[in-house]
């Protein structure tokens, strides 16, 4: 089972079938979220892409300039794990080769975590940052794209996604414990 707290924490997954799968996707209450596992740490980020919906549990993780980042498997963006920022690279336009990685701010909601034991437990986080981009698609404007969305089947309550990536499996093998 898989029961709320009185601290707002509820059980979603086990941490040796995410440690073994590295990405899994969750539903905690009426939210979709997705759980990467990955240097040792576990994160958790809205499901839908803050742009257009894309299920980041599909995504290539990346070392981005020292930031652990998910790219969205649709366009591209990329998303930091640990705090939800969508990253981009400008270019000078009196110097083209010279480019800078910037940020766009918070654009994709994250989630607390907490491990203890075999347990992994999110509490969803609040609205204290504002509504950011990747709320969007929990509102109810947005529900039938979520209750038509091919990934989730809810009845055990997680569910694995394969890895897949253009990249090796020598070159993504850096990234995972």
């Amino acid at each position: 089972t898989f029961e709320g707290s009185d601290d707002g924490f509820e059980r979603v997954a086990s941490f040796g079938d995410l440690a073994k799968r590295k990405k899994i996707c969750v539903k905690v209450q009426d939210r979709n979220v997705a759980l990467f596992f990955v240097k040792g740490s576990v994160y958790a980020l809205d499901l839908f892409c803050y742009h257009t919906g894309g299920p980041l549990v599909n995504g290539d993780i990346e070392d981005i300039d020292g930031r652990m980042c998910v790219i969205c498997p649709w366009h591209r963006h990329q998303i930091t794990l640990a705090e939800g920022e969508s990253l981009y690279v400008s270019i000078d336009p009196q110097n083209p080769r010279r480019r800078e990685r910037k940020s766009k701010g918070v654009k994709q909601r994250t989630h607390e975590v907490q491990v203890t034991g075999d347990d992994i437990y999110i509490r969803l986080s609040t609205n204290e940052q504002g509504q950011i981009e990747s709320d969007n698609y929990f509102t109810e404007r947005y529900k039938t794209f979520r209750d038509n969305y091919a990934v989730p089947d809810y009845s055990t309550n997680s569910l694995s996604v394969p890895l897949h990536s253009r990249r090796t499996g020598n070159e993504l093998k850096k990234y995972y414990n």
